[in-house]
């Protein structure tokens, strides 16, 4: 049976490259926007040019209060356009990004990632749980900066710590429903993460391209794809493993 994938945030940036590149892989994917309809609606044109199934359903990650709206929405796309009731892999990648020195770090700043990238990953994981399968992955959005420290993401790193915590926590208790979950920590990438800084500004992309083994930053088709690859039946033995994707960045 065709695997069905869910990815948060996957209007752009990553997200995309993580949908597409499951699509590539011969998988159905849902997909979320919090604004974007436009650019999640050609994402789901994309998919169906590969020959998959494709949704795109709104959703703010850092309102728990949607949640149980958004897991009737699931619901009714899966019945819908699926004929089933569960989906077999959930990928938490919706985020952003501030940059601001630790002395300068606003609490609305803090909040506000908090609120996205921990609270609305354990609160959505969990409003989620009774609709994926048994046998499921569960892919949860880090980043390199957890490994180092680099000056204005004192917040921004906390919470991807904790995620990284919350993911072997998660792992160890939905083990007994044969469910995996795992932790993907991309180094820099060319996105329009905090606005296109390490894409369009030379002096950020060459420190980071500096920092690197491999002699550059990374591009969004070098993290969707092995994505993709840690949700397929080879890696069914990865669990509870924080996973960078970084070519080598602070080695």
């Amino acid at each position: 049976m065709t695997t069905l994938s869910l990815v948060t945030g996957a209007s752009r940036g990553l997200g995309r490259n993580t949908a597409l590149s499951i699509a590539r892989h011969g998988g159905d994917v849902i997909i979320t926007y919090r604004n974007g309809k436009e650019a999640a609606e050609a994402v789901t044109a994309d998919i169906r040019s590969l020959g998959r199934k494709a949704v795109a359903l709104q959703l703010d990650v850092s309102n728990v209060s949607s949640f149980p709206d958004f897991v009737v929405a699931v619901r009714a796309a899966l019945k819908d356009n699926w004929g089933r009731d569960t989906f077999d892999h959930l990928i938490n990648n919706a985020g952003h990004g501030e940059m601001a020195d630790f002395v300068n770090t606003t609490e609305e700043q803090f909040d506000a990632l908090f609120d996205v990238h921990i609270k609305g990953v354990f609160f959505l994981t969990q409003s989620l749980l009774p609709i994926l399968a048994d046998g499921g992955r569960i892919i949860n959005f880090s980043s390199g900066l957890t490994r180092v420290s680099f000056p204005g993401f004192s917040a921004y790193s906390a919470a991807k710590g904790a995620v990284e915590v919350l993911t072997v926590y998660m792992a160890k208790e939905l083990g007994s429903r044969g469910i995996t979950v795992n932790t993907i920590a991309p180094g820099a990438i060319e996105t329009d993460f905090l606005g296109g800084a390490v894409r369009d500004i030379p002096d950020y992309n060459k420190a980071f391209a500096g920092m690197t083994a491999l002699g550059r930053v990374g591009l969004p088709d070098d993290i969707g794809p092995m994505v993709a690859s840690l949700l397929g039946e080879d890696n069914r033995w990865v669990n509870g493993q924080r996973i960078e994707v970084s070519g080598g960045q602070l080695i």
